[in-house]
């Protein structure tokens, strides 16, 4: 069974050489960029991978892209800013090196570890998040959703037990600007879109059982500090997307602006 890892990656310069280098297993290393103005092409040639530039097209329509671009059947996808561990790695090698390729599973979940103020982030809902990473795609495919895209199958899916790594914010600043011109408008753009109405009551009451579920309900007290500020933004995060979500309701705003701003 032969393995193309893909990797979707826009100015990842410092760190993409990492996430090339945890995947190096793989048959085929895949990196599809979105037109980076930074040397993120140059470093992921260098280490080894394949590169397709494509405009961006969105999470998923980018994801699969390179599912579609890719050589081989079984595809490990991750993101710039993740690393298969060294567990991991030796999972997938143990399940490729098997004797008869596993027709009957479709894909293969994985638990994924975030990192956040140099911590490992055990609660806040951040852990296990189990993703669909490693599939067969004439079985499975991204299922083109604007945010939180995942891969959609009819086949049979089982799980693998050990972590990919995530490290995503850099910095609380980094974490701010993430919510606010990422996630908070494209997760009101996916509501608005799905019929959802914004509300002064959502936007006053979100941001607070946001918080709460995430820090007392999902035991994020346990990571000390950086699991407070992880609740305090899923807080923020709530309290903007129903804001912006209001906008677009009440016709102050049209998807197409907080596009062109996103």
């Amino acid at each position: 069974m032969k393995i193309s890892a893909v990797i979707i990656a826009k100015n990842e310069s410092a760190k993409i050489c990492e996430a090339i280098a945890s995947v190096s297993f793989a048959d085929e290393v895949l990196v599809i960029d979105s037109e980076s103005s930074d040397d993120t092409v140059g470093i992921a040639k260098s280490s080894g991978a394949t590169v397709i530039v494509q405009p961006w097209m969105g999470f998923s329509k980018q994801k699969q892209f390179g599912v579609d671009a890719a050589k081989n059947d079984w595809i490990l996808s991750i993101d710039a800013d993740e690393r298969v561990s060294s567990e991991l790695r030796l999972e997938l090698l143990a399940l490729t090196s098997a004797k008869s390729e596993p027709n009957e599973t479709a894909a293969y979940s994985i638990p994924r570890l975030s990192f956040y103020l140099g911590r490992p982030i055990l609660h806040c809902g951040w852990y296990p998040d189990r993703q669909i990473r490693f599939f067969n795609r004439t079985e499975a495919r991204w299922n083109g959703r604007t945010i939180h895209e995942s891969i959609e199958t009819n086949g049979k899916i089982g799980k693998l037990s050990s972590n990919i790594f995530h490290h995503s914010v850099d910095s609380p600043s980094h974490h701010h600007r993430m919510i606010g011109e990422r996630y908070a408008p494209m997760s009101a753009i996916a509501s608005f879109d799905a019929g959802e109405s914004g509300t002064v009551l959502k936007i006053i009451t979100a941001p607070v059982a946001a918080f709460l579920r995430n820090y007392i309900l999902k035991f994020g007290f346990i990571d000390g500090l950086p699991g407070f500020a992880i609740c305090w933004f899923s807080a923020h995060h709530a309290f903007l997307k129903n804001l912006i979500l209001w906008e677009l309701t009440t016709g102050m705003r049209r998807p197409e602006d907080i596009h062109k701003t996103s």
